[in-house]
């Protein structure tokens, strides 16, 4: 019986050895870059209706509307790191301001993805509009990483908005959180902040608004937020209307075509045709993910 057995062992040795050196060479070759790796989704936490698309596009008719997504974006990463970029709001003077449908406050959204706010490790604000920068807070546990030019332009010694552009209660906030060690000032373009996660600037939405490439399964995702506010500016190449510099933002556009792994992984900042392009998995979550 153990010489019949013996070639069997001797077999199955082999068969394993070979596995793990297959397996060795496969790691061998994987690059440090290929690693980690992220899911993303898309969150809407809230509509504004009949917004006029010429604040959107540059040039466009100044008859059209659209009922446009706030959305926050959340990457999920190994080993329980959960980074929001951007962090919407909350306050009740901008519901009223903007009669917002819909609205979920941020913190409660991402119940939708199976999180709760203190989960949320990190938040990158891509600019400190009140609808991206305006719900930092409700994150208790979330290091802010922003542009330190951002920071810097928007915010003043004595805890006020340097800039009417911004919320004065964000700037305040924001300053507190710097004094308490938890916001991370970037210095400038293509940074790697957190492994797998790398952030650009040139859009010019704001003095120095940044936008996202992650790594997924898929390849390299691009959130632009609002240095992109529709699929219609990428596709027909034309600038945000909302820019300090209407040529930078294009070259920003064709440099997010160049960064991401296939066009369809870029991601405006509030097209709601994102949850119809990315249907799954419903509920005003996205997943951005290619067709397998």
């Amino acid at each position: 019986m153990k010489k019949l057995l013996q070639p069997l062992l001797l077999a199955l040795a082999g068969i394993g050895l070979t596995a793990c050196a297959a397996r060795q060479d496969r790691l061998a070759q994987r690059q440090p870059g290929d690693l980690p790796t992220y899911e993303v989704y898309a969150i809407r936490y809230g509509v504004i209706p009949a917004f006029p698309v010429r604040a959107l596009v540059a040039g466009a008719d100044s008859t059209r509307t659209l009922d446009i997504a706030l959305m926050i974006w959340l990457l999920r990463g190994p080993d329980g790191r959960n980074v929001l970029v951007d962090a919407g709001f909350f306050r009740d003077e901008h519901l009223a301001r903007w009669r917002v449908q819909e609205f979920v406050r941020p913190s409660k959204a991402i119940a939708k993805v199976g999180l709760r706010p203190e989960e949320i490790t990190d938040i990158i604000i891509t600019h400190l509009h009140w609808d991206h920068a305006g719900s930092i807070e409700l994150f208790p546990q979330a290091r802010v990483w922003i542009q330190e030019e951002e920071f810097r332009y928007y915010t003043s010694g004595e805890g006020r908005s340097g800039n009417t552009g911004v919320d004065p209660e964000d700037a305040a906030l924001l300053l507190r959180l710097h004094e308490l060690g938890r916001v991370m000032l970037v210095d400038g373009d293509a940074r790697e902040i957190i492994p797998g996660v790398r952030v650009y600037t040139g859009g010019r939405h704001t003095y120095a608004s940044q936008y996202v490439g992650v790594r997924t399964a898929d390849g390299t995702v691009v959130i632009a937020s609002d240095n992109l506010y529709l699929y219609e500016n990428l596709e027909n190449r034309l600038p945000i209307a909302q820019t300090l510099d209407r040529e930078s933002n294009l070259q920003a556009q064709a440099r997010m075509r160049e960064l991401a792994t296939d066009p369809r992984l870029i991601v405006p900042g509030h097209d709601p045709e994102v949850f119809t392009r990315f249907p799954s998995p419903g509920s005003g979550v996205a997943r951005i993910e290619l067709d397998v």
